[in-house]
């Protein structure tokens, strides 16, 4: 019964913070967001939330695999899950920089930062379970294409790059 709860909360924990993310910002993506240039290849504002509620459950179950693998939180688990655990953070951070802050420059090095992570992330889980890496493939698909938009945005609006001013 024990490790049905441990599943299910390693699945759950990062839609914690996705959700945190969106609840917090959710009055600016129509205010301020809608006006920003975007590229024809933006995806629709529909698709996100969708695609973010996939993607959170296949890291999270995967989290759970390295987890277990390792035998818990054992000394064998701080690279992996330390990686995770920071790059879960950079993830939580995006869109209070972006949409609360409003701040570019600094939505940009964080999406750089976790992709960096994300990959590192991936590479160490590959050694311990195969499946647990390739659950975060779409993810990594994911992030380059938020990547690639995010850098659009951050060129196309360079009134925007510091931050709100209110």
């Amino acid at each position: 019964g024990r490790m049905w709860a441990y599943t299910v909360g390693f699945t759950v924990l990062p839609h914690v913070g996705g959700f945190l993310g969106w609840f917090l910002n959710r009055k600016e993506i129509p205010a301020w967001y809608e006006k920003l240039k975007k590229p024809s290849w933006c995806p629709s504002r529909r698709v996100f939330p969708v695609a973010w509620t996939m993607l959170y459950t296949g890291m999270g179950y995967a989290s759970y695999l390295v987890w277990n693998d390792l035998g818990g939180c054992s000394s064998k688990a701080i690279v992996p899950l330390g990686l995770y655990g920071a790059q879960l953070v950079l993830n939580w951070a995006w869109p209070p920089l972006f949409f609360g802050a409003r701040n570019l420059n600094m939505a940009l090095i964080d999406i750089l930062c976790l992709d960096g992570l994300a990959v590192g992330t991936l590479c160490s889980w590959y050694r311990i379970n195969r499946v647990a890496a390739l659950l975060l493939l779409p993810y990594l698909g994911w992030l380059a294409m938020a990547t690639c938009l995010t850098i659009r945005i951050w060129r196309d609006n360079p009134e925007q790059k510091a931050a709100k001013s209110d």
